[in-house]
């Protein structure tokens, strides 16, 4: 998997002060994202066990009370990136008590095949549906259309 950016400190991307990692790889491709450079999965920077062990590492400082991780792209159901996102998810459960994982995808929770869903139990909050730039509405919290659904999941 590769990745574009990671916060470690971030109060943009869901509640509270979180980690915030931006993947590569979009199948969606979206008229008016505002993401363009993550659509290819090869694109940005490859996605390595040091900078998982620093998420977790970042999760769990207790200088800095962060709520959680957000997942962001790119898109991190792409079929290119479920496996260090399994991984990472299930890391972040055991390991960092108490935090919250959030995750954006242009996939609706009806289309995930059963490779994708596999990611539910472990995640709290989906915002999912492709961003429609007719539905644009910057007034909306955590989202940028209004198709776009916010479900909770396990919180």
């Amino acid at each position: 998997m590769n990745y574009h950016q990671y916060h470690g400190v971030d109060v943009v991307n869901g509640p509270g002060t979180r980690c915030t990692l931006f993947v590569s790889g979009c199948i969606h491709q979206c008229k008016g994202c505002y993401n363009k450079a993550t659509w290819r999965v090869d694109s940005g920077h490859l996605f390595t066990q040091a900078l998982e062990d620093q998420i977790i590492a970042d999760l769990n400082d207790t200088r800095i009370r962060r709520r959680g991780l957000s997942l962001s792209g790119g898109d991190p159901l792409h079929p290119t990136n479920l496996n260090d996102i399994y991984r990472l998810v299930q890391r972040v459960k055991t390991e960092c008590e108490g935090k919250d994982i959030w995750l954006w995808t242009g996939y609706r929770l009806e289309e995930l095949n059963s490779e994708q869903r596999l990611l539910l139990p472990y995640i709290d909050t989906v915002v999912d549906g492709k961003f429609e730039q007719d539905l644009a509405d910057p007034s909306l919290k955590w989202r940028g259309s209004k198709n776009q659904i916010i479900h909770c999941l396990n919180s």
